[in-house]
């Protein structure tokens, strides 16, 4: 954050400093929700939970160097307190996590109003004096995959922030904002959206100057009712980005016509990006020559506007990537960057955030592909593609697909979950452990084993650890030297991140020395 007294905290965020003898102390260091985190000079978020009350630990920041606490009330440490803030009709602010629900007096709502304050004010100081480039991304499936590839090609060019993991609500998002220093040349900020008015909340706080749509699918089907409202919802972003006068760039996904027909919606420049076959028309960033290597690692040409075409090599897993990674390279060259130098950073970029397409290979030569960080109906076909692409690619080998429940889809729950029994065959997968004892994980098992595939049910994590240990420590039926072949099987494990699916990944890792590829 740039360095900042807490009489002017007090003045951005309309609150009021207490408990100091010293109001001009400055705040030069992070901002935290977390004490423990807290570092000298920092700023402590004092949120209160439901579970939690960060207005307990106020003491413990300030004991670890805190500067001050951004509170909702008077604790007796320096802090700058702000007013209770009440829930007003058609403001959806506050509403894109569980916040509102566990808020009875408005002081959640609060703290985190300030620490927004802040963050649209460090924003634009640091857009106006200091160049930031902001980029924005948004979609359905595939946000942060795209956040991590975007940010490590624009870290090539200068100093470049990006949430960790997927901090991309009304919290994560002003928490990543105020990571920015002068020396920030990008931020990358990931959107997501619960409701309408959502993105278009997040993008008033840090206002991009780049816009990126990757998809309009079914993720919060149950909580929008329709594709169009998510479209509706999902274009915000682009709304948002200034005229292409004044540098906006819209970098729109042309395989998705929900995405395309958001071209209207914009005054800024559009670029748009295709990696499907065919190619979608007139796509100005494109993908050809596409092929896997036996873990589902993307190599293709690169094609880009007045560039020699680039060959990359990904080492992020899965074919979507290919399309994430037009994205990306899309941003980078609009912002300047050089054609071969965002194929070299495409080539070298690596999954940074946990339980996303995670892939390691044991020592015994068994992979697993973690996926568990988050589901829905998209990302769940991509991720039985690279389960079942990888296990083709190793003749003989099983294909395990450890899968859990989606979330917010709503009525088509059972739908979608029984669609995925489809999705299993087509790819071919062998085994099927389905987590969990809601009627959509029963309609997903039940299409599996229609279609001959050979399924189990758990209860929970720990069950579906067991089953699966069981599974590759047997035979598959007929062979009987199968310790000695080549071919070793592979283990997709994806769900809602609620299931804490991740901990099946771990446990299967642990069962040998872990070796990454």
């Amino acid at each position: 954050m740039i360095p900042l007294s807490l009489n002017q905290i007090a003045e951005v965020t309309g609150g009021q400093v207490h408990d100091t003898d010293n109001p001009e102390a400055e705040v030069t260091g992070f901002v935290e929700f977390d004490s423990r985190k807290v570092a000298e000079g920092g700023l402590f978020v004092a949120l209160p939970g439901a579970k939690v009350d960060g207005h307990d630990y106020a003491q413990t920041a300030m004991d670890k160097g805190a500067t001050g606490v951004l509170a909702a009330r008077t604790i007796g440490v320096p802090s700058v307190v702000v007013p209770p803030l009440e829930a007003r009709d058609g403001d959806h602010s506050g509403d894109n996590s569980d916040l509102a629900a566990n808020d009875p007096d408005g002081s959640a709502r609060a703290v985190v109003a300030g620490m927004s304050a802040l963050a649209t004010f460090v924003a634009h100081e640091l857009t106006e004096k200091h160049q930031l480039n902001i980029v924005g991304v948004t979609g359905s499936a595939g946000k942060t995959s795209t956040k991590d590839l975007i940010a490590q090609v624009l870290n090539r060019a200068g100093e470049t922030v990006a949430p960790p993991g997927s901090f991309n609500n009304e919290i994560g998002h002003p928490y990543t904002v105020l990571r920015c220093t002068e020396q920030t040349k990008f931020l990358v900020s990931e959107m997501s959206a619960r409701g309408i008015g959502h993105i278009a909340h997040l993008a008033s706080i840090a206002p991009p100057r780049f816009g990126v749509v990757l998809n309009v699918g079914t993720a919060h089907l149950g909580e929008f009712g329709s594709r169009e409202n998510i479209a509706k919802a999902k274009g915000e972003l682009v709304e948002a980005l200034p005229a292409a006068a004044d540098g906006g760039v819209a970098v729109l996904n042309a395989d998705d016509p929900f995405v395309i027909a958001m071209k209207s919606r914009t005054t800024a420049r559009v670029v748009t990006y295709s990696a499907a076959q065919p190619l979608a028309s007139g796509a100005d960033y494109f993908a050809t020559d596409i092929e896997l290597d036996d873990i589902a690692r993307a190599s293709f040409v690169m094609h880009s506007p007045g560039n020699k075409p680039q060959q990359v090599r990904l080492n992020v897993f899965g074919a979507h990537q290919v399309s994430n990674a037009l994205a990306a390279a899309a941003v980078g060259i609009e912002s300047g960057m050089q054609a071969a130098e965002v194929a070299s950073a495409l080539s070298q970029a690596r999954t940074a955030s946990a339980n996303r397409m995670d892939v390691n290979t044991r020592t015994d030569g068994v992979t697993v592909i973690n996926d568990a960080y988050n589901a829905n109906p998209e990302s769940m076909r991509a991720g039985i593609a690279a389960l079942g692409y990888t296990a083709a690619a190793r003749p003989g080998a099983r294909s395990i697909a450890v899968l859990g429940e989606m979330g917010e889809l709503g009525h088509d729950a059972i739908a979608e979950h029984a669609a995925l029994g489809d999705e299993l065959a087509r790819y071919g997968v062998s085994d099927l452990v389905a987590v969990g004892e809601s009627p959509a994980v029963r309609a997903m098992a039940e299409s599996a084993h229609a279609k001959g595939i050979f399924t189990r049910l758990a209860g929970d994590a720990g069950e579906a650890i067991e089953i699966t240990r069981g599974i590759l420590s047997t035979s598959p039926a007929g062979e009987e030297d199968w310790h000695a072949r080549e071919a070793k099987d592979v283990v997709l494990v994806k769900a809602s991140n609620a299931l804490g699916l991740w901990q099946v990944a771990e446990s299967l890792l642990e069962d040998k020395q872990r070796n990454t590829r």
